[in-house]
């Protein structure tokens, strides 16, 4: 879970204009930071498969919001890995 803080640092960041909070940048985005945390805490916690799997479900979900940004939009798409440093 992401701290109010930490959220709407992340969404200020990325979004597109002032009142985004649906884009696909933005989504990404989220659901980046949730995964680094998630990644984070199952370091620590290795025989959380409840939490592995959740970790699964968001990677998937990110990959295809990052797939449907890469037809929509292929400029858009390479600034926001760049700016992520997600490996594809």
């Amino acid at each position: 879970m992401l701290a109010k803080t930490k959220k709407e640092k992340a969404i200020k960041d990325s979004r597109i204009h002032d009142k985004d909070t649906g884009s696909p940048e933005v989504q990404v985005t989220l659901l980046t930071k949730r995964i680094d945390e998630l990644t984070k805490h199952l370091k620590k916690n290795k025989k959380d498969k409840h939490s592995r799997r959740g970790l699964l479900s968001m990677v998937a979900d990110r990959r295809r919001h990052l797939s449907y940004l890469a037809k929509k939009d292929p400029k858009r798409y390479k600034a926001l890995i760049k700016k992520l440093d997600i490996k594809k």
